[in-house]
């Protein structure tokens, strides 16, 4: 799931070198904290957040197969 997220970010954004995601596994779900370089936050995000959610809605829907709730936060 992490590589898959990895995949994702660095397709969007100008510097793929600076993308680093960090895992918090917990019982129930896992957090994902998606580290962006500053200029790159806006590229991720998208107009109205409409990146982000699309992001959010794949990872949500791969850890459903896995019986676990996943949270995706973007940091800059």
């Amino acid at each position: 799931m992490k590589q898959l997220i990895e995949d994702i970010v660095k397709t969007l954004v100008d510097n793929p070198e600076e993308v680093l995601v960090h895992e918090v596994a917990g019982e129930q779900s896992v957090v994902y904290e998606i580290k962006v370089e500053a200029s790159d936050i806006g590229k991720v995000i998208g107009k109205q957040g409409k990146t982000a959610n699309a992001i959010r809605a794949l990872i949500r829907a791969a850890a459903a197969k896995t019986g676990r709730n996943a949270v995706i936060n973007i940091i800059s």
